[in-house]
């Protein structure tokens, strides 16, 4: 039997067989199907995956930056959607890294892993070299501040393509103070933000995932067609943009190094 403090393990999922967990510090990370890359369990993965979807002409492949690596669900998304992409997957965690390379199936050609901090790789890259970037880097459920700054989100548009997108998973809590601080702060430095959400989240009825888009080029996100996959999710979900997204941030701040407390 395993506990939290045996560190990241696997679990698999009772209501399909193909199915695996993946738990660290008692936090389920991530959710893969060993035998369908393209089956995304938890829904704000099924957000992302929307927006990459509709980011290009299906089939294209893409070169993507992921922050945050975990069994590598969204790597394997894109690779099976996507055939030719190019991946560089940062994880902090090298026991994680570990775990994923002994105990599943291995990504496939064009996804590289690297153990490194998410805002160390960041700096370290050359300008303009992806057309997504994925950040989900959370301790103990917590983002950190490092990570969550105008700082961190402008040197993540450096290394984005004049058309390219990061994609945000944000936890957050009624009232989302931090998803209305990560909007702002976003905001700052992109011409294109939009928010995808459980509608329950947004009416303040439940803790969960915030899933945001932004982008440099004013008019890039595809709003009306996300928000169309997002209406026919098993978990139906919102798009906020736009004035929508203007009275839903209200008067929220944008986080900086300095506010956040970044050395």
């Amino acid at each position: 039997m395993h506990t939290a403090a045996d560190g990241p393990h696997l679990v698999v999922d009772p209501a399909r067989r193909t199915g695996r967990t993946l738990l660290a510090g008692g936090v389920a990370q991530s959710y893969v199907d060993v035998a369908d890359p393209r089956h995304l369990h938890f829904e704000y993965v099924r957000r992302m995956a929307a927006v990459v979807d509709l980011a290009a002409p299906p089939g294209t492949p893409v070169d993507a930056l992921h922050l945050g690596g975990g069994a590598l669900t969204l790597p394997r998304y894109v690779g099976a959607t996507r055939p030719g992409s190019a991946q560089l997957v940062v994880e902090r965690d090298p026991a994680v890294v570990e775990l994923v390379r002994r105990e599943l199936p291995a990504p496939g050609a064009g996804v590289r892993v690297v153990v490194a901090d998410a805002r160390d790789a960041v700096t370290a890259a050359p300008p303009g070299g992806y057309d997504l970037v994925f950040a989900d880097v959370y301790r103990a459920a917590l983002m950190p501040g490092h990570v969550a700054s105008v700082e961190f989100a402008a040197e993540v548009a450096r290394v984005l393509r004049p058309d390219g997108i990061l994609l945000v998973n944000v936890t957050d809590l009624p009232p989302l103070v931090f998803t209305r601080s990560r909007v702002a702060t976003l905001r700052a430095v992109y011409a294109d933000v939009c928010l995808v959400a459980d509608r329950r989240m947004l009416r303040g009825r439940r803790y969960g995932n915030v899933v945001l888009a932004a982008a440099g080029r004013a008019g890039r996100l595809p709003t009306d067609r996300l928000a169309a996959r997002a209406a026919r999710d098993p978990v139906p979900g919102q798009v906020l943009h736009g004035p929508t997204l203007d009275e839903f941030v209200g008067g929220a701040r944008a986080g900086t190094d300095d506010s956040l407390g970044v050395s």
